[in-house]
């Protein structure tokens, strides 16, 4: 289907809160990739980020790119070269492809590979456009069962299935979130399909708690009402909880974990903090003797969470809060940018 010098149309991000919605290049797959036309986008905080400041971490717009890597669609080219996969078939985009021969990659770890190529991190190109070119073997088949929202939700549900993996998450288990964010509520659907007892969500926004409580937590706490290790101790008899998972972003909830574990429990951070280093209750870290795990993207994780949908385990689809059309890309990023509190998951439909 590829042409040297057909076009597409994309959201080309130029500098900060300078997205455009243009015509660019259509992309030629090479022999281990499959071009997939892209159906739907869900909108990541990092590419608000990137549309923000125009950085994050090592990351700097430096020359125009295509954001965005939450996504599903259709292969339209390159299948059948021994990939398994076959022309028409939906897949659910992985977007970290690593090197595949490092010590980390062949050991299953390769979310850790240090030559991870990451679509949508500058100046690498992601999934806001028409079609993206996608490395074969990182292109998940996806059931029928899986509509086009639930398959772009399936990246930021890898992230939840990670975080639980790195928790060693053992069903009957006693669960606290930080953070009602998208990952913080993937992150407890996930632990709920994977047999938590009960899940406490945390968090400053009642509009987000509300949502959390609908979608099964156990009980809400608002930070911003009171203490979440006064209210965790009530709800848990003084115990505390087995597994704490910080998706906050926020480095004062992320050093408020540990007072929210019971002895012998655990913390899981997903969220980057907006400073690399701040103080961090170390000795009730070592007098409760906690496991303390940080969870860097997913390893594997695909499987699992195209799994977990298919099953009817997990109905992602009430965290979307707003919907636009490729065309509307701009308006979309710029909204989610302004609006923070009105906005969980965007959804951008392409196809």
């Amino acid at each position: 289907m590829a042409m040297k010098n057909a076009t597409m149309h994309a959201g080309v991000l130029h500098s900060p809160r300078d997205l455009r919605y243009e015509q660019v290049f259509l992309p030629s797959p090479r022999a281990d990739e499959v071009l997939v036309k892209i159906a739907m986008n869900g909108l990541c905080g990092s590419d608000i980020h990137f549309y923000k400041e125009g950085k994050l971490g090592p990351f700097t717009v430096s020359r125009p790119y295509i954001p965005g890597h939450e996504a599903c669609g259709i292969v339209v080219q390159g299948a059948g070269h021994g990939n398994g996969l076959s022309e028409g078939q939906r897949v659910a985009i992985e977007p970290g492809v690593p090197c595949r021969r490092c010590e980390l990659c062949k050991s299953g770890r390769y979310n850790l590979c240090r030559d991870v190529v990451f679509m949508s991190a500058p100046p690498v190109n992601g999934t806001f456009a028409e079609f993206a070119v996608v490395a074969a073997d990182f292109a998940h088949p996806l059931p029928d069962s899986i509509d086009d929202e639930m398959g772009a939700f399936v990246e930021p549900l890898a992230v939840g299935v990670q975080a639980c993996t790195r928790a060693g998450l053992r069903p009957a288990g006693s669960v606290a979130v930080i953070g009602a964010g998208p990952i913080g509520l993937v992150t407890m659907l996930v632990a709920r399909a994977s047999g938590a007892a009960s899940v406490f969500l945390i968090d400053r926004l009642p509009a987000r708690l509300a949502l959390g409580a609908s979608l099964g937590a156990a009980a809400v706490v608002n930070a911003s009402e009171e203490d979440p290790s006064a209210r965790i101790a009530l709800l848990t008899n003084g115990r505390g909880v087995d597994f704490v998972f910080d998706a906050s972003g926020s480095s004062k909830a992320c050093a408020s974990a540990p007072a929210l574990a019971a002895r012998g429990g655990s913390v899981t951070v997903i969220g980057w903090p907006e400073t690399a280093t701040f103080p961090y209750p170390i000795e009730m870290v070592i007098e409760k003797e906690l496991d303390i795990h940080g969870t860097n993207r997913y390893a594997n994780a695909f499987p699992r969470a195209i799994a977990l949908l298919a099953a009817g385990a997990i109905d992602p689809r009430p965290l979307v809060s707003q919907r636009y059309p490729l065309s509307a890309v701009s308006e979309a990023f710029r909204f989610a940018a302004d609006s923070p509190t009105e906005t969980i998951k965007v959804m951008v439909k392409t196809a």
